[in-house]
């Protein structure tokens, strides 16, 4: 069953388009939402397989929400349901990370073809993906097994969290990646207490790392962590 986020201020299309997609056979589990905010506090808690969200929204718009979310999520499938087709409008969409569009007005039936389309697509690629592996110096990190090895054979089993740490910075390796953005990603409800939290995660990940001169989890003051290698 796939889990869907469904962000859609019309509150009409949004029943329209989650009954008949949880009617249909193998079904959806569909969280919905109807605006950005709200989008984006659900794909927080649920981590749906795949969103399909509204661009014109009040309180935040689908534009600022996935941009929000592929801070830190390259992964997860995004579909914008709208009627703003402008090349202006589909070229701003796929900048801030958006997979595909479907033209409103649509029925359950066509958003789900979209929705299996996307996803043979991206199964896919996963299927030959490599990208859960990453060098880093003298050091091989297989993230779908929360494994590092250095270059003596040893291996390190990483926790679940140290595991997504590394794995984000690796993705974004050179850039700065906010501290905010991680907390928000990680820790949901964020406090004093999980922000410490992601100090000792990134604390234990220097050690690991520290036998290669060449490979750094450096601290922008202020802004951020950076994987330096």
């Amino acid at each position: 069953m796939i889990k869907l986020l469904l962000i859609e201020d019309d509150a009409q299309l949004l029943y329209m388009v989650r009954s008949g997609l949880e009617d249909m056979i193998g079904g959806y589990e569909v969280l919905t939402a109807v605006n950005g905010k709200e989008g984006l506090q659900q794909w927080k808690k649920q981590t749906p397989d795949m969103i399909v969200s509204d661009i014109e929204m009040p309180v935040m718009n689908g534009f600022e929400m996935v941009s929000k979310i592929r801070q830190t999520d390259g992964r997860t499938p995004i579909i914008f349901a709208t009627g703003l087709l402008s090349p202006k409008d589909l070229i701003h969409g796929y900048q801030v990370g958006a997979n595909n569009y479907i033209k409103k007005p649509y029925t359950p039936e066509e958003l789900n073809e979209h929705i299996q389309a996307l996803l043979r697509t991206q199964n896919s690629e996963r299927a030959q993906d490599t990208t859960l592996q990453f060098t880093l110096g003298s050091f091989r990190f297989d993230a779908s097994k929360s494994e590092l090895h250095d270059k003596n054979g040893k291996t390190i089993s990483l926790s679940p969290r140290e595991t997504q740490i590394l794995q984000l910075l690796c993705e974004h390796r050179n850039e700065i990646v906010r501290r905010e953005a991680i907390l928000e990603r990680f820790w949901p409800e964020a406090d004093y207490f999980t922000s410490r939290s992601l100090d000792v995660f990134v604390t234990q990940l220097r050690n690991y790392l520290a036998e290669d001169e060449h490979v750094s989890i450096v601290t922008v003051r202020g802004v951020g962590l950076k994987l330096m290698y």
